[in-house]
């Protein structure tokens, strides 16, 4: 990997920047810049107590940089940010490092993108329409969809639905989605983790899966049809599973991936056995791009007691990621 990874450090009142600055101190084997206000990074090392040198990015840098530096691509902050106190005024500054950060990636200029935590509701609240980071990169980098997958150790779990209401999942669970899903979470497998085979388990949507149609036809109409077909294919595909047995350690032994239907129905479980050393990967994506599996935390921020194990393991994958070679995908299942 000769290019660095950028990284946007999310709500600039949250614990993002703490925890850039918290891992800056120490050595590393790769570059990283910094897509960010220098001045509130550097208010916010001061703060912490942290005596970080902030770089100007100099894209003909080579080799990692010294323990206690970070390179910054300076983007301005409209408002002076307090830890802790969200103010719609920088929601725009956000939304601009990410540009920033996807541009350059797009350009070759960075290697991959690693992300910290934002706010949504800061967002929404200045009058601009954002669900999620997932959802805004595959807007910006102009592909149909793409897949929120996060990792705990070898437990990876891929989501067919993301951030919508319950109410609106069932009806998001058709044959064209599943498939689709499942296709992209096989070939990212073996992409990115180089998975020649990988094994995938995949839940149900129902209780027990459905209980034979008893308690929903998902399973029957929609979920099974698409397991077959992958199977037909000669993939190894196990499912569906009822979700509430599914992440025991018999079924997970030798696993490489869960996909379950719902947010809520994959997460809570790896966020149980992960959380603070999870990462959430996005494949299908023209770009690299891995993110922190935690949220502002602004009660924590500007107090030097964040976690850092979420972003470094954040940073390690996408340094894994992006020194592999890309492999073309498999034919889509019907």
């Amino acid at each position: 990997m000769s290019q660095p990874l950028v990284i946007t450090p999310g709500e600039p009142a949250g614990i993002g920047p703490d925890l850039l600055l918290q891992l800056a101190r120490g050595p590393r084997s790769s570059q990283w810049v910094a897509a960010a206000d220098p001045d509130m990074l550097a208010a916010r090392a001061r703060l912490l107590g942290l005596d970080i040198e902030l770089l100007p990015f100099d894209p003909s840098r080579t080799g990692a940089d010294a323990p206690g530096t970070l390179q910054v691509l300076p983007v301005r902050c409209a408002a002076p940010v307090t830890p802790g106190e969200l103010d719609t005024a920088n929601a725009r500054y956000v939304l601009e490092t990410l540009e920033q950060a996807v541009a350059g990636c797009l350009a070759g200029t960075f290697a991959g993108l690693v992300t910290g935590p934002v706010n949504k509701g800061v967002i929404n609240d200045a009058g601009i329409p954002f669900s999620g980071h997932t959802e805004w990169l595959c807007e910006r980098t102009g592909v149909d969809s793409v897949l929120m997958v996060l990792m705990a150790g070898t437990l990876r779990v891929a989501l067919v639905t993301t951030h919508v209401p319950l109410s609106a999942v069932a009806a998001l669970i058709t044959r064209p989605r599943v498939a689709a899903t499942l296709k992209m979470f096989y070939d990212g497998l073996g992409s990115h983790f180089g998975l020649a085979q990988p094994r995938v388990l995949v839940t149900g949507l129902n209780p027990h899966a459905g209980e034979g149609g008893h308690l929903g036809r998902e399973e029957i109409d929609v979920i099974e049809p698409v397991c077959a077909a992958a199977r037909a294919r000669g993939w190894d595909v196990r499912g569906p599973l009822p979700a509430d047995t599914l992440f025991t350690p018999k079924l997970l032994d030798g696993a490489d991936g869960v996909l379950a239907m719902y947010h809520d129905q994959g997460l809570p479980v790896l966020k149980h056995v992960g959380f603070g050393r999870a990462v959430n990967v996005t494949f299908g994506l023209p770009i690299v791009r891995t993110s922190v599996d935690h949220g502002t935390a602004l009660d924590l921020a500007g107090t030097g007691t964040a976690d850092i194990g979420s972003l470094q393991v954040a940073l390690a994958t996408a340094e894994q990621m992006a020194s592999r070679p890309r492999t073309t995908g498999r034919e889509a299942l019907r």
